[in-house]
Formats: C-alpha cells, structure tokens, sequence
C-alpha cells in the first residue's frame, strides 16, 4: 500500500525527535487519520534502534520477477487443470454413464487422458523447478518476498481457489437438498475441492509467515 508522503513525514520527524511510535499512532488516530494509512506509515520505518529512522525496504515491479511468476503461476494453474481433469476421467471410467455409447466415450476418454498427462508432464516440472529457484531466492534475500508481482498473483490465486471451493459446497448443498447424490458425483466434488484446498492451504501459509516475517 502507497504511504501519504504527508504522513509519511510527519512519521520521520517524529520518530528523530524520538516520540514513542504508540504515542505517534495514538496521535494521529485522535485526528482522524484512517488505521490502516497509520500503521502503513509506522511499518515504512524498522523499529530498530539507531540516531535516525531507518526505512524498510518498499514493495517493488521487476520485469524479471514478473516473468518468472508469471511462468509459476501459470503452470501451476495449467498442472492444477490438468490433474483435475485427469482424475475426473479416471472417475467416468470407474463409474461409466449409462446414457452414453461405451466405444464412443472410451475413445473420447482416451484422448482426454492423453491430453491431461501430456501437460502434466511438461507443465508440473516446470513449475516444481521455477517454485525451488524462487523459494531458494526468497531464502536468500527475504526482501524478494516485497515483490509487488508476487503479492498480486498470490492473492488473485487465493481469491480463484476461494471462489472454486465455494462453488464446490454449493453443489454439494444443491445436489445434496436435491436428493441427487451420486459416488460419481461425490468423487468429482472432492477432486476438485482436494485440488482447490491444497493450493490455497500453501499460499495461505505463505502469505501468514510473509506476515510474520514483517
């Protein structure tokens, strides 16, 4: 989030007449100054102690880094995809459906396992080398972790998982007040919300020790 210059210096003056950051937050609280610009302010300085303010690193846009995350995440949507639908034709297979032509569906089923396995088997060790090099690289550095890239792709991740797995309880409640549960039906839900669950549960995670770590 941008800091208000005029905050932001009225925050660096402050701090080098060495008034006490809870009594500088208190301050501008009483005047009406909105939480969130406040503690953005105070968190732009390391509360460390030394003669003047000493700022923290701000979040960045590096192109690099935006193609590097790009190729993340976009293979690990890809793989994500790809899983799902290869459990979802492993799911017809077990439990084929009536309606439909045996000989015609297990050639369709065919190619799409085809498919599926073919970007599984290029996009997951993509994404699985670029992840280590980027996770190595935060370790590294841990200011690499203020990439702007990073944070928006993180959470457009998490709000796209978050809307999936809500999606998946809907048809649950649906299908469930419809009477029209079936195992085929079952097992797909639980693909997709295992899938889903897993890739919000990790960038969760990461976003809690990025947290912590600040």
């Amino acid at each position: 989030m941008a800091v208000n210059e005029e905050l932001y210096g009225f925050m660096k003056e402050g701090l080098q007449r060495d008034v006490p950051r809870a009594q500088l937050e208190e301050v501008l609280l009483g005047t009406g100054w909105p939480r969130d610009q406040v503690r953005g302010a105070l968190s732009a300085f390391a509360d460390v102690t030394f003669p003047i303010p000493v700022p923290r690193p701000q979040p960045y846009v590096s192109a690099r880094e935006a193609f590097v995350y790009l190729v993340l995440f976009s293979t690990l949507y890809a793989s994500a995809f790809s899983l799902g639908t290869l459990l979802f034709e492993l799911v017809n297979r077990a439990f084929p459906d009536a309606s439909t032509d045996p000989a015609r569906a297990l050639q369709a089923s065919r190619e799409v396992i085809r498919w599926s396995m073919s970007w599984l088997i290029v996009t997951f060790p993509v994404f699985a080398l670029v992840s280590r090099n980027t996770a190595r690289a935060v370790r590294d550095d841990p200011g690499r972790r203020l990439s702007k890239v990073r944070r928006w792709l993180t959470y457009l991740t998490l709000f796209v998982a978050a809307s999936i797995l809500i999606g998946d309880v809907t048809s649950i409640v649906y299908n469930l007040l419809g009477g029209e549960i079936t195992t085929r039906f079952a097992l797909k839900v639980l693909t997709v919300g295992a899938i889903t669950g897993s890739v919000f549960a990790y960038f969760h995670r990461d976003l809690r020790q990025e947290e912590i770590s600040e």
